[in-house]
């Protein structure tokens, strides 16, 4: 895996053993207090003791020219910005829309570099009208054009494996990630890769992670929980049989998880998405979305000092 931390940046430094020190860094992703102004949301996460932060688009930054003051304010709580996250389907069928999505993704992407993140998360998204291959080239021709110009800064950009609202992004699954990676050869193009998302459609977090262990670029803390009962009764296109959760909670092994990561040669960060139901996700109660947030650093920590 690329080592995007560097002694400088902020973190727990831990030694492994076997004259190996790896950089551990856990954070969360900003989307969960997307209600909430970023000062209070960089305060909450200092004074809880995380080291990092994934910065939210839609619900903390907005323009590419705000880019700047977000991540000096999070510096200023010392802070490491892992990342900053734009949601939008880059392969949307109207024409219009698309080419709007993608100028204005050019433009954080330049943003995003100059102010020193080193990475740039995006979603692939699926135009319904085109073929896989038509929509794999099209995606590629534009990530590979974003990868040129953003050269000076040494950007990564990723994308997460979220399938998306219909379930059928592409470059979301093992499959997925090679036809992408056969298009997309810089390794400056990488994933963030989210375990939880592979639980909830059948596949294998620990051997897809094997295949792609040198393009991810960060990590999402996210966990699924999948009642059999419900299952049973709705089958896999019904509704309410599978739950995000807090690390821990669901059906992820996480010291396994986390020690292939690591022996995989991952020093980046561990960006927790809390979308816990339990813990006030959506929206909810404040103090309880806090609490999830404190509940995964502490059980990553855990999990961490034990490998």
């Amino acid at each position: 895996m690329k080592r995007l931390a560097r002694p400088t940046d902020f973190g727990e430094e831990r030694d492994f053993g076997e004259d190996r020190r790896i950089l551990v860094k856990i954070g969360f992703y900003t989307s969960t207090f997307n209600d909430r102004p970023l000062e209070e949301v960089v305060d909450f996460a200092a004074s809880a003791r995380f080291d990092a932060i994934e910065i939210d688009v839609g619900g903390h930054i907005k323009t590419p020219d705000r880019v700047e003051a977000a991540v000096a304010l999070a510096r200023s709580r010392d802070l490491f910005v892992s990342s900053i996250t734009y949601f939008g389907n880059q392969l949307d069928a109207d024409r219009a829309k698309r080419t709007a999505l993608r100028e204005r993704t050019t433009e954080f992407a330049g943003a995003i570099g100059q102010a020193g993140v080193p990475i740039f998360v995006i979603f692939p998204g699926r135009d319904d009208t085109a073929s896989d291959e038509a929509n794999y080239d099209d995606f590629a021709d534009f990530a590979n054009g974003l990868i040129t110009e953003t050269e000076p800064y040494g950007l990564t950009v990723a994308i997460e494996n979220w399938p998306g609202p219909k379930d059928n992004f592409i470059g979301t699954t093992p499959k997925g990630w090679q036809e992408l990676f056969q298009r997309i050869e810089n390794p400056r193009f990488g994933l963030e890769f989210d375990p939880s998302h592979l639980i909830r459609i059948g596949v294998d977090p620990y051997r897809a992670m094997e295949a792609v262990k040198d393009r991810i670029a960060i990590l999402h803390a996210k966990d699924t929980a999948i009642d059999r009962e419900s299952l049973q009764a709705v089958g896999y296109h019904g509704k309410g049989w599978w739950q995000y959760k807090l690390p821990g909670l669901g059906l992820i092994d996480w010291p396994r998880f986390l020690r292939q990561a690591r022996g995989a040669g991952f020093d980046g960060t561990l960006s927790i998405e809390h979308e816990d139901g339990a813990y006030g996700w959506p929206g909810k109660d404040l103090a309880a979305r806090k609490d999830g947030e404190r509940l995964g650093l502490d059980y990553l920590r855990n999990v961490l000092s034990g490998l």
